[in-house]
């Protein structure tokens, strides 16, 4: 089946269907807008189809005029990229849509499952206590990874706070220049995740002997756990609060800073 050679081929479909609306007044702008493409690509393009015959131009109250053999090859055009459109629409739905989760239980091929977001991960089982459920594709056992197929409704995450503990840089004096009574304060709090970001933040998590669960890719780490409804807790040093909170912001989860640096 033929469809366009290449992108140039298909803008100059586009600028022709365009043509063909026989809008007396059409103007290049107005194609360009359209199109997304700029005014030079629109005028280059019908210049060729002018010049292929497609095209006519001034000719009565028409600014641009689609001729005879201008419309044949829109028809044929557009036929075949529907015939292209089809044939990948069933070509896809052959397919069916796949989700891997946690087997919360043996399972069996068939059943209705219902899933459950526990920890950052996505269990399945059969009780009914969500508003999420799928169908088992082939059988497992309780705490292997089950495929999902069928999926429907939602599943019921909130996203959770993140609190972003600043660490004076090493410059300013590090982790020695921290109120060490005031993050231990904040430490007690309830966390399921804990972030670094810096060397001086990780000599905090030394003190308080406790082992980051992340301390790479710490910005997108922190955003994704969020989202799955963990609270975080993240130690950065100085400017490099800058990148968790950005992230978080384009993610739209909340969060709060604490400076820590001794008065």
């Amino acid at each position: 089946m033929r469809i366009f050679k290449n992108k140039g081929e298909f803008t100059k479909f586009q600028i022709l269907a365009k043509i063909a609306q026989q809008e007396p007044h059409l103007k290049q702008k107005d194609i360009a807008d359209e199109l997304g493409i700029t005014v030079q690509a629109v005028s280059e393009n019908i210049k060729a189809l002018v010049k292929e015959g497609y095209v006519e131009t001034g000719s009565s109250n028409f600014r641009y005029k689609i001729t005879k053999y201008g419309i044949d090859k829109v028809k044929t055009e557009a036929i075949n990229l529907k015939s292209y459109s089809d044939m990948v629409l069933t070509t896809m739905n052959g397919y069916k849509s796949i989700w891997p989760a946690i087997a919360a239980e043996d399972l069996h091929q068939g059943e209705q499952v219902w899933l459950n977001m526990e920890d950052g991960i996505l269990y399945a089982d059969l009780e009914d206590k969500s508003n999420a459920y799928a169908e088992v594709f082939s059988d497992v056992c309780e705490g292997e990874d089950v495929t999902l197929i069928n999926l429907g409704g939602e599943i019921d995450i909130v996203p959770k706070d993140v609190v972003i503990v600043k660490i004076p840089p090493i410059a300013e004096g590090g982790s020695r220049a921290c109120d060490m009574d005031k993050i231990e304060e904040i430490y007690a709090q309830e966390f399921d995740r804990i972030g670094v970001l810096g060397t001086s933040a990780r000599a905090i998590t030394n003190h308080l002997n406790v082992y980051p669960d992340f301390e790479f890719a710490t910005a997108e780490a922190t955003a994704s756990a969020a989202e799955k409804g963990l609270r975080v807790l993240v130690f950065a040093v100085g400017k490099m609060t800058n990148r968790v909170t950005s992230r978080l912001e384009e993610k739209g989860i909340i969060y709060c800073i604490e400076d820590v640096k001794k008065v």
